[in-house]
């Protein structure tokens, strides 16, 4: 019997192409039988069939590894993205926005002064005041890699997410564009903000003699004074009031008691903030009044000062000759005071994780004290 049509044994793609090569011109075999079989040259049926099903194959696989090494580069970006925005802190980005805006809206003596020059030139003192602080806490981790090990392992730097060349580029370049930035402004006052943010950030955590402020209680509250208690509201301040509202500088006593309230929280704050970090600090010979007190005294010792400030500022509030300026700072502040001692009872010293999110909450009070502070009229 005649088979009809082309009639081969089975064999792959590749196999039947090399075969079709080899074979082309040559005369058609017998099958078993006896009958002729063409060769693969007057298979045309089947030969149409060969290219395209091996290419469709290999453009699958080769689609595959491209949207593969794509996730893959993808991923890795993003991760990188990541680790460069962890590094910033943006938590701390987030309060030193909230407290330059705070000290800046006190300069404006009534609603027409908030102006777009006004917003535009805050806008501009800004960026640079955020450019130094990324040096400010970039500096810091670079000296503290193994201390965050302990203390703060999903630091970017300690949890090796960034390199220290990495750390070092990014720190470097904030410091020299807050610079130029300062510098474009044309406002000594600005400048010199920068320019002390810059010294006393560094001489907090630059382990060089005579500086790494941060092992000696005194010394980091004084850096805590002095940087955000001072330079930093009193430059903004300035700046605010001469070189974007053209006014002559003047020191009201508004200005003078809220400077007074900042200091008395970077008191505060340099005293909690070592309560999280007690067994890294240990361990490195850093000595802190968490540390020679314990946990527990430096806790009741924060909330007593806290609960000090804000009965200052009911006082305050309550002497203001303006309606608004009374009934927002005696009622917020009475509210802040109160959350404060109910967070405070709850807390469980022999916790880290307790002890961390209680230190966080005092920042959000922090940064409810920024919102409250421009509406004190004394």
């Amino acid at each position: 019997m005649v088979i009809l049509g082309c009639v081969k044994k089975h064999v792959s793609p590749i196999t039947r192409i090399h075969e079709g090569a080899v074979n082309r011109g040559s005369e058609s075999t017998k099958n078993r039988n006896g009958e002729g079989i063409t060769s693969d040259k007057q298979c045309k049926p089947f030969n149409r069939h060969r290219a395209p099903v091996t290419l469709q194959d290999e453009a699958a696989s080769r689609f595959d590894e491209d949207n593969n090494n794509s996730i893959s580069f993808r991923d890795a970006f993003l991760k990188n993205i990541n680790a460069i925005f962890q590094f910033t802190r943006p938590f701390f980005l987030l309060g030193t926005t909230i407290d330059m805006t705070s000290v800046s809206l006190l300069a404006p003596q009534q609603f027409a002064d908030l102006t777009p020059t006004f917003f535009i030139g805050l806008l501009k003192a800004i960026v640079p005041g955020l450019l130094v602080n990324i040096y400010e806490v970039g500096v810091n981790q670079l000296y503290d890699v193994e201390i965050d090990k302990i203390n703060k392992p999903d630091l970017p730097l300690a949890s090796g997410d960034l390199s220290i060349g990495a750390g070092i580029t990014i720190t470097c370049t904030c410091l020299l564009m807050s610079l130029a930035i300062g510098i474009m402004l044309q406002s000594p006052p600005l400048i010199s903000t920068i320019i002390m943010w810059f010294v006393l950030s560094s001489a907090y955590s630059v382990d060089l003699p005579f500086l790494r402020w941060k092992r000696n209680p005194f010394l980091a509250t004084m850096y805590g004074v002095l940087e955000r208690g001072l330079a930093m509201p009193l430059g903004y301040f300035m700046h605010i009031q001469k070189y974007v509202l053209g006014r002559p500088i003047e020191f009201s006593r508004t200005l003078m008691f809220v400077v007074a309230v900042k200091c008395w929280f970077c008191v505060l704050l340099v005293l909690l903030k070592d309560m999280p970090d007690v067994d890294g600090d240990k361990e490195h010979g850093i000595q802190t009044l968490s540390i020679a007190l314990g946990k527990e005294k430096v806790l009741w010792l924060g909330v007593y000062m806290l609960l000090v400030v804000y009965g200052a500022l009911v006082i305050a509030g309550a002497s203001s000759p303006f309606l608004e300026s009374k009934l927002i700072t005696i009622i917020g502040h009475s509210t802040l005071a109160f959350l404060l001692l109910q967070r405070a009872r709850n807390v469980d010293v022999s916790s880290q994780a307790a002890i961390l999110s209680f230190y966080r909450f005092i920042w959000k009070l922090l940064f409810a004290e920024h919102i409250l502070l421009p509406c004190v009229r004394l």
